[in-house]
């Protein structure tokens, strides 16, 4: 099996892994963090790759003022599904509905064509990541995610953000202790959008494209992650720093898992049928084991009831 995974090149897949982990983390401040179920990450993604991309080919910017420019532009998007919740009173799921159908055509306008190439080897002494140096984005894209976990635990562990944690956790007892809760959402929906269009900048780079369609299923890659890092880091899943980290895990996994399927014959068509099955698996882990805690707890009850 190592032999397998070696074979089809890890530290590229571990890579790929780490990029959506980096969304995933997004994800989670929305879904775990928030409570909300956002779906404005499918747009925001691809926004980052477009920026990126557009900014580097068209207006020969520094790599680092791009990865800014495609996280604001992830910013302004979270910002827009946060006016449309809050100010308009959108459900929060068609606010990132409504987000994500309208970046459809922004990120076209951006991008001018369906995908603009991204000629690695021509800017190879400006892109950050590139899968031509996979050993080289493993190291370079493992500190890059320490730096945003960093950086997202500081944030979190301020005044603002233990309020934001708080507006996710109890809203209505928030708003009594004088928290501005609509506020705290647009804030994180702000920085979740704004994670996912730098993870989205730094799979451009990666791939060498910008896909007007590359944060398709986005969403449940995500979740994915999300989830497969929860089950496997139950035990000590309290820290958010370990939360964070754990989103990255669960990247990783899901792409080696992915990969190792798909080396092993199964068609790309029936990929999102795949994802959709690693989750809905990993969703009902959690149900199945307090099913089997709950009856066992119920036996010993029906047990020591017998016994008297």
């Amino acid at each position: 099996m190592l032999n397998m995974i070696m074979s089809f090149g890890l530290p590229g897949v571990m890579a790929q892994g780490i990029i959506w982990g980096l969304m995933a983390i997004g994800v989670y401040i929305t879904f775990k963090i928030l409570d909300i179920a956002d779906l404005t990450v499918d747009g925001s993604f691809a926004t980052g790759g477009a920026v990126l991309v557009m900014s580097v080919t068209q207006y020969g910017m520094n790599i680092w003022i791009s990865l800014l420019l495609a996280f604001i532009a992830g910013c302004l998007a979270g910002l827009m599904t946060g006016i449309f919740h809050t100010k308009f009173g959108i459900p929060a799921i068609l606010s990132g509905i409504l987000t994500q159908f309208a970046l459809y055509s922004i990120n076209l306008r951006i991008l001018t064509c369906a995908n603009v190439a991204l000629n690695v080897r021509k800017y190879s002494d400006v892109v950050l990541i590139s899968s031509f140096y996979t050993t080289d984005a493993l190291i370079k894209c493992a500190i890059f995610a320490a730096i945003i976990i960093g950086l997202l635990y500081l944030f979190f562990g301020t005044q603002l953000g233990q309020s934001l944690r708080a507006t996710g956790c109890n809203p209505n007892m928030s708003r009594a202790n004088g928290i501005n809760t609509e506020r705290n959402k647009i804030l994180g929906l702000v920085i979740s959008n704004g994670v996912v269009a730098l993870s989205g900048g730094l799979l451009a780079q990666y791939q060498g494209f910008a896909d007007i369609n590359m944060g398709r299923g986005a969403i449940v890659i995500g979740l994915a992650a999300v989830i497969i890092g929860e089950v496997l880091f139950a035990k000590i899943y309290r820290n958010l720093a370990v939360r964070f980290t754990s989103a990255i895990v669960g990247g990783i996994l899901y792409y080696v898992i992915i990969s190792l399927v798909l080396r092993m014959g199964l068609k790309a068509d029936d990929l999102k049928l795949l994802t959709a099955l690693v989750v809905a698996i990993f969703l009902g882990i959690p149900f199945w084991k307090k099913s089997i805690m709950d009856s066992r707890i119920k036996k010993g009850v029906e047990s020591n009831v017998k016994n008297q």
